[in-house]
């Protein structure tokens, strides 16, 4: 059987002082990694160091605490250049054997559009995690990670997300217990999709706390129509875009979502790429 925190602090094997912590959830986030088709991750390698240097990191001296080590990291699409063998191959294995914690993935345009086109990632991603689109849990919070890619045409980065990828959302949440805090993973950013409207309205009374994306290859934390949502930096080797991570924390009553500049070696104290605000998280323990 289980022991409480109280019961733990009772028999004396945690400090009481603990129980008035709330350790929350903490994962770590990152996007558009763009391993070259010919299979070179080299670029992404710095910001899988970052990563797995991050736990015991103090946060910037206004939050206080240290970052705990992440129940896992999420990666919001473009892992790849073009979904080639060597690039799906250099991927799985930047991840599986050099990041030290667990990882979740979605499908980028990119990953299917190539050139060369192909559904080498669906096919991974769907390998790993069950299907295209999934869900899991953790720490008392409900993640949704529909397949929702978008096709990027003439460099176009703002894209609606389909119809399938909507009802998803909305079948899952319509039946996810209502006040569990929820987080939506898509590849484009919400500022830039077109029918953002409908994505909000597919969310009904859901408590949906964040939504995370990608795509955009430029950091952007923010609300829309009272949905708070991070867009992902990300790592691709353009000159100044590889070098920051997001951590992202969630108790009880607070999301925090901060940027760290590890070619820097520090948090960025900017409003436009940071989250603190009062949400109706997971319970305490």
């Amino acid at each position: 059987m289980r022991l409480t925190a109280l019961a733990l602090a009772l028999l004396g094997l945690i400090a009481p002082a603990a129980l008035a912590a709330d350790p929350g959830l903490t994962f770590f986030a990152w996007s558009d990694q763009h391993v070259t088709a010919a299979g070179d991750a080299a670029h992404v390698l710095p910001a899988v160091e970052a990563l797995n240097k991050l736990p015991g990191a103090p946060y910037p001296e206004k939050t206080g605490g240290k970052v705990a080590a992440p129940a896992f990291v999420f990666s919001c699409g473009d892992a790849t250049d073009a979904p080639t063998p060597a690039a799906v191959a250099a991927f799985d294995e930047v991840i599986t054997k050099r990041l030290k914690f667990p990882s979740f993935e979605i499908v980028g345009n990119h990953d299917e559009s190539g050139p060369p086109a192909g559904d080498a990632i669906r096919k991974w991603v769907a390998a790993r995690h069950g299907a295209t689109s999934y869900t899991f849990d953790r720490g008392g919070v409900h993640f949704v990670a529909p397949l929702a890619t978008g096709n990027d045409a003439a460099g176009n980065l703002t894209e609606a997300i389909s119809k399938e990828a909507l009802d998803f959302i909305r079948t899952d949440l319509a039946k996810t217990p209502r006040g569990t805090p929820v987080v939506v993973a898509l590849h484009v950013g919400l500022p830039a999709i077109k029918n953002r409207d409908e994505v909000v309205q597919s969310f009904g009374d859901a408590n949906v706390v964040l939504v995370l994306g990608g795509h955009l290859h430029k950091a952007a934390a923010g609300e829309y129509k009272g949905v708070r949502f991070f867009v992902l930096p990300p790592c691709k080797p353009e000159a100044g875009l590889a070098r920051e991570v997001v951590v992202v924390r969630l108790t009880a009553d607070r999301l925090l979502a901060l940027t760290w500049d590890y070619v820097a070696g520090k948090w960025l104290d900017d409003p436009a790429v940071t989250l603190n605000a009062a949400i109706k998280g997971p319970k305490k323990e």
